[in-house]
């Protein structure tokens, strides 16, 4: 969002992590002569800002998809590492389906183990230990929650900030409307009078 306000003073707005919020116009005709804007250029600058708005709503939209496609992994890798831990030591094997490439599984059969291996990301595999597996995908899961939660507010922010730059749009039309309406009116008015 590197468009500046169009009264040049930043300083009222707020924003939210990077995000500015949106002012409401209470009063249209001193919002243009503050801001020196005629209504044309506020309609502009309301828009252009409006469109800013959506490139970050789509942008956390992504990232909100992403998260909450994340979870459910980290969950399911939490279970697999329980469960091996829960065997360990009682001699019984464990038959397990794995993906190895998108709608692609093989068979396997897991003898007693200390250990796994996690992908890292990157083409990063690790070798753990059952315990430091554990604590490992419990902290991101912790993490994925947390930032799926600054996620959703974030997007609920931006929903109010759009949501008002949308009525101020309309405000700043409609007033741009009237105004020509009355000038339309007040020559044909003071026409009439002198005849």
């Amino acid at each position: 969002m590197s468009s500046s306000s169009p009264s040049g003073s930043g300083s009222d707005l707020t924003e939210r992590r990077g995000i500015p919020a949106a002012k409401f116009i209470q009063d249209v005709e001193t919002y243009l002569s503050q801001s020196g804007l005629d209504p044309n250029s506020a309609l502009a600058f309301h828009q252009e800002r409006l469109q800013q708005y959506k490139v970050v709503e789509m942008k956390l939209l992504a990232q909100q998809r992403d998260l909450q496609a994340k979870i459910p992994d980290i969950e399911k890798c939490l279970e697999v590492v329980a469960t091996l831990e829960s065997r360990k030591g009682t001699g019984e094997a464990l038959l397990a389906d794995f993906e190895v490439s998108e709608g692609i599984y093989s068979r396997a059969c897991i003898e007693d183990t200390d250990s796994v291996c996690l992908w890292l990301g990157a083409n990063v595999m690790l070798e753990y230990s059952c315990e430091e597996a554990s604590a490992l995908l419990k902290n991101n899961l912790e993490n994925a929650k947390a930032s799926l939660e600054v996620l959703v507010a974030d997007l609920q922010f931006l929903r109010d900030q759009v949501t008002v730059t949308q009525v101020t749009i309309a405000r700043v039309y409609n007033w741009d409307v009237h105004q020509r309406r009355v000038k339309q009116v007040t020559p044909t008015a003071i026409a009439a009078a002198d005849s």
